[in-house]
């Protein structure tokens, strides 16, 4: 039962790990602007993630 949990949660951390790996500049600079995103931004993205998840 928690096979597929755990395989899912490696899969995440690898997919989230490729970009900073292969672009970190590039992935530091879309971070830095994403800091200065409003609340309501944030939340928007965070919902469109919800969903497409």
């Amino acid at each position: 039962m928690d096979t597929p949990w755990l395989l899912a949660f490696g899969l995440m951390l690898v997919l989230e790990g490729i970009m900073p790996f292969l672009f970190p500049k590039q992935w530091r600079e879309a971070f830095h602007r994403i800091t200065s995103f409003s609340d309501g931004q944030i939340r928007f993205f965070g919902l469109i993630a919800l969903l497409s998840g």
